[in-house]
């Protein structure tokens, strides 16, 4: 075990941001660092802002985006298509398909996916509220932004059955190559699935 270098303070700051992903004890210990040497410029603004966060970020009832408002930015937003909704499994894949900016659409957070080994069923996820919002008139289309994991297909497929009574197209992500991707680095599976989705050039 490591002896402690400084006061426990310090030492429970560093043992916090190691929780962080991406963050292990040395990269803590560099942050910590880096934060009580700019105090004034990091520390007390970053110390605001999680006060904020704690106090007003709540969770959209209608897609189930975090915001400091409900219903949401993306929701209230008049410029997005209403016609489309974008289902993903998590907040972190709605913010990295709006990072993208390929689609001007409404989201719908499953909040994770079905994994019967982990004990997650349908009752544990926003599928439910995703079904009657696909009912609504204005809804023509739902694309199933999932990963491409077995609980991932699995959910996709099981929301794809409840859509059947539904008016609306059902599509997902496309697999295979990616931007810039060399077939001599890629597994047989994303080449095999690539193959099964091509499209004409």
């Amino acid at each position: 075990m490591s002896r402690a270098v400084a006061g426990p303070e310090i030492e429970r700051l560093i043992q916090l941001l190691a929780r962080l992903p991406g963050l292990g004890p040395r990269s803590a210990r560099r942050a910590a660092l880096h934060l009580i040497k700019k105090r004034e410029a990091l520390m007390a603004p970053l110390t605001a802002a999680l006060q904020t966060a704690m106090e007003q970020i709540v969770v959209c009832k209608t897609c189930g985006n975090i915001d400091t408002r409900d219903p949401c930015t993306v929701c209230i937003d008049p410029r997005r298509d209403p016609s489309i909704i974008v289902v993903v499994a998590d907040v972190a894949d709605l913010w990295a398909l709006e990072r993208a900016q390929a689609i001007n659409a409404r989201y719908h957070v499953l909040g994770g996916t079905l994994s019967p080994l982990d004990g997650v069923g349908p009752g544990d996820l926003a599928i439910d509220p995703l079904i009657s919002r696909a009912h609504d008139d204005a809804v023509k289309e739902v694309v199933l932004a999932l990963n491409a994991t077995v609980d991932g297909q699995t959910t996709a497929h099981y929301i794809t059955d409840l859509l059947q009574n539904a008016d609306v197209k059902v599509t997902r992500l496309a697999h295979g190559v990616p931007v810039g991707g060399e077939l001599d680095y890629l597994d047989e599976g994303t080449l095999s699935a690539a193959l099964r989705q091509r499209t004409l050039f």
